[in-house]
């Protein structure tokens, strides 16, 4: 008994040595895994991944919900549609587009502060939701604004919401680099922490100075405070401009050290692509849901009129609304495809740019037009004045939707070689398809705009069959590119090879490297 006991025990302290080893090497392997930033940092911090998905998702809502007023707003059949449509663009309009504006300039702040801050811990987490309580907050202070204009609490409470979310964006870089691992790795490995921490709290506390002022001038002459915010709106291209005055002026170019690629407000200053497109694919998902919510909410019969006036019959009821169901089909149909578009642009995007950014502001608020859209084109009787002038608008917020696209690729075709793929550049196998795709939707909405001032008794037609030969269009691009191509290549050069593009030029290249070299 002695013997097996002690044989027991023996075999015990061997498995016990042997999990220790499993344990040792199980826990050298994981921290050779983790990055030298998580191994300084504390198992509380996490990344931010899932904060920023919340953050765009949050401000895509405010940014487009601000649409509803307007679209909802009811034009009478009896009334000028021009007249409605200046009150609307001296307010509602006007609230929509500013508010839109002011709430993508927050936005891109925050995505230039979590350029800097890479992880979070709590603290971060919840400054971050105080900071999106406040942008949420923004649009109804503009609101108050533009009902108001002449009464100063609007603008007060703007200011004080702008000066209170810029000091919790500064105590959130005072918090981050306080510890480092939070940190940017090229920050983190930088000398110059000391120069990075002050630059960017200057360039941050800029607007809370600015709204500080302007609700000061309220108490004076509040006309001055509606210049000053303008300002605070395109402060980063105002600042650009001075400075680059300032540099043809005195011929001195301010250096920055470790070539800061954050906080410089140049055009070329890099935004996260990710962001950019989380931040559309919200708009887009927004605006498509309000569309249904739309005929949920006008488009389903009272069943005590559907049981007097038709008999019982829902078939019937339902008929009276064939008008909307079309326009809700047709607009849906355009959302998606501007969507399918913006999608196929930024598939071949490498890295995005501040001026990138803000024309893919301008389109999505144009994107965010389009429920105002769906609920003119079905809104008025058939044939007359208003119906055809709000076509024509619908057509205008489609144009510049689809132009603003197409601008994107063009600034992106300016510097190629860091914003674009090789077979997307200019004269790469994909150029002219690109610039195809892009350029469908401007040049269909301009058609069938000026299609309906010759043709304004079928102007529905016209807009409704633009909708529905859209989508057939996209499928038969390609290959109506490619047979263009050839034609004119057939026509001007017939002798000419056919050139090679550039990506097959790298394949080539490519093919010329030795296998082990290119798997090392």
């Amino acid at each position: 008994m002695s013997e097996n006991a002690e044989t027991d025990i023996i075999e015990h302290h061997v498995e016990e040595e042997m999990e220790k080893k499993r344990t040792r090497s199980y826990g050298s392997s994981f921290m050779e895994s983790v990055t030298p930033s998580e191994r300084g940092g504390h198992s509380s911090t996490q990344s931010s991944h899932r904060l920023l998905a919340y953050s765009d998702a949050l401000i895509s809502i405010i940014a487009t919900v601000m649409i509803l007023p307007v679209a909802h707003t009811k034009v009478q059949d009896n009334e000028e549609l021009k007249e409605s449509l200046q009150v609307l663009l001296t307010t509602k309009i006007a609230v929509y587009l500013m508010t839109f504006l002011i709430v993508t300039v927050a936005w891109a702040s925050h995505i230039r502060l979590f350029q800097v801050i890479e992880r979070i811990d709590d603290c971060l987490a919840l400054m971050n939701l105080a900071c999106m309580m406040l942008i949420t907050f923004l649009p109804y202070t503009f609101s108050l604004m533009a009902t108001f204009p002449e009464n100063i609490l609007g603008i007060v409470l703007f200011c004080a919401c702008d000066m209170v979310l810029g000091l919790i964006q500064a105590l959130i870089v005072v918090y981050g680099f306080s510890r480092p691992f939070l940190l940017n790795d090229q920050i983190q490995v930088s000398e110059n922490q000391v120069f990075y921490k002050h630059h960017i709290l200057k360039v941050i506390m800029r607007v809370p100075i600015m709204c500080f002022f302007a609700s000061i001038f309220s108490l004076i002459f509040f006309q001055l405070s509606y210049v000053i915010l303008a300002i605070v709106i395109f402060l980063p291209y105002i600042s650009q401009s001075l400075k680059w005055c300032r540099g043809k002026a005195i011929g001195q170019v301010e250096e920055t050290p470790d070539s800061m690629l954050f906080y410089t407000y140049q055009l070329n200053e890099p935004l996260s692509k990710e962001r950019v497109e989380a931040f559309s694919d919200g708009v887009f998902a927004i605006v498509a849901t309000l569309l249904i919510l739309d005929i949920c909410e006008d488009n389903v019969p009272d069943p005590a009129t559907v049981k007097e006036q038709y008999s019982g019959s829902l078939v019937a009821a339902l008929q009276v609304y064939g008008p909307e169901y079309l326009a809700y089909f047709g607009s849906f149909t355009t959302v998606g495809l501007l969507w399918f578009v913006h999608h196929s642009l930024f598939l071949h995007v490498i890295k995005a740019t501040r001026f990138m950014g803000l024309l893919n502001t301008f389109s999505l608020a144009f994107v965010g037009g389009l429920p105002l859209a769906y609920q003119l084109t079905h809104e008025f009787p058939r044939n007359s004045r208003n119906e055809l002038e709000a076509i024509q608008i619908s057509c205008v917020i489609i144009f510049f939707a689809g132009f603003f696209q197409l601008a994107i690729w063009v600034a992106a075709l300016f510097c190629e070689r860091e914003t674009l793929h090789p077979y997307v550049r200019y004269g790469g196998r994909e150029h002219t398809f690109m610039l195809a795709k892009l350029s469908l939707y401007p040049c269909v909405a301009l058609g069938a705009f000026f299609s309906t001032c010759f043709l304004s008794k079928f102007s529905a037609s016209i807009f409704h069959l633009m909708e529905i030969t859209v989508p057939f269009a996209f499928l038969l691009l390609r290959l109506l590119v490619r047979g263009g191509l050839a034609l004119l290549r057939l026509m001007f050069c017939p002798d000419r090879p056919e050139p090679r593009s550039v990506l097959e030029e790298e394949e080539e290249e490519e093919a010329r490297v030795p296998f082990n070299a290119v798997i090392t």
